[in-house]
């Protein structure tokens, strides 16, 4: 079955709007992917590697939304001044792809940040990656059936709800063990800031989560043109604040870490060669 953005038409503003969000998606990816990659050494070595998951986050996605972007330009095609469905079909399989690489990377960073190793990281790990993506995989198979009852007739919503459900509970024990980890995790953070960023990093990832759970409901919250444009809003913002955002946070984290242990970054200027290069001391 098809995605309900399918079976609408559109205004030219409403779908105007979902590729400029989208567009604004890959290009904030792109964005972060140079962040992430010229901040990488203002963290000791041992935290870097948050760092370069961010990188592997925002490659992922830029792909992943870029591609999106192109299959929403190519499923419709204006029509007397109303943008209606194509030959090409539009799906949001291409976010669940993206997740399953991504969901896993951003809790893994939580792990590295927090300086966890051996034992201490596996076990959390393997628990976030297999619970993350029984959570995505299961909401992959319930979109499947988001259009049931509202555009097919004689089709149950009920597999849209049953296996949202068993989503759901994926969720709800990874804001868990997100909780459980990084409670434990603050106590050994120094109180220069650090502390109170994961804090925030904390409710910056429980928060925004919660955006995907309302845009995966908007089919039933409301199955109009206006509520797709909704839907993908809610979609990218999620995607915006739950991989850059926090990824700049987090780093923030593993560079104040570091400095209470006693590695610095600057830069300093080699006169000689008349360039900026960074200095460690």
């Amino acid at each position: 079955m098809l995605n309900m953005e399918n079976f609408l038409t559109y205004t030219p503003v409403q779908w105007t709007i979902v590729i400029n969000v989208l567009t604004l998606g890959y290009a904030a990816m792109a964005a972060g992917l140079v962040y992430f990659w010229l901040t990488r050494e203002q963290a000791a070595p041992r935290y870097r590697l948050s760092s370069a998951l961010s990188a592997v986050v925002m490659a992922s996605a830029v792909l992943e939304l870029f591609r999106l972007a192109q299959n929403w330009a190519n499923s419709f095609q204006l029509t007397a001044g109303v943008v209606e469905a194509g030959d090409a079909v539009f799906a949001n399989g291409f976010r669940y792809m993206n997740w399953s690489i991504d969901v896993p990377v951003l809790l893994t960073q939580i792990l590295v940040v927090l300086g966890f190793q051996g034992k201490r990281f596996k076990g959390p790990w393997v628990k976030f990656t297999v619970a993350g993506l029984l959570m995505i995989w299961t909401g992959y198979i319930g979109q499947f059936y988001e259009s049931a009852g509202a555009a097919y007739e004689n089709v149950s919503l009920a597999p849209y709800w049953i296996w949202g459900a068993i989503s759901t509970v994926f969720f709800i024990y990874i804001i868990y063990l997100v909780w459980k980890e990084i409670s434990r995790g603050l106590q050994v953070l120094p109180d220069n800031g650090a502390r109170g960023m994961m804090k925030a990093v904390r409710w910056l990832l429980i928060i925004s989560w919660c955006g995907y759970v309302v845009a995966y409901l908007m089919p039933v919250i409301s199955f109009t043109a206006w509520g797709v444009v909704a839907r993908q809003v809610i979609y990218t913002a999620a995607d915006i604040v739950s991989k850059v955002i926090y990824g700049v946070m987090l780093g923030r984290v593993a560079t104040l870490r570091s400095q209470a242990e006693g590695y610095t970054f600057d830069v300093v200027e080699e006169a000689s060669l008349g360039r900026v290069v960074p200095g460690r001391r």
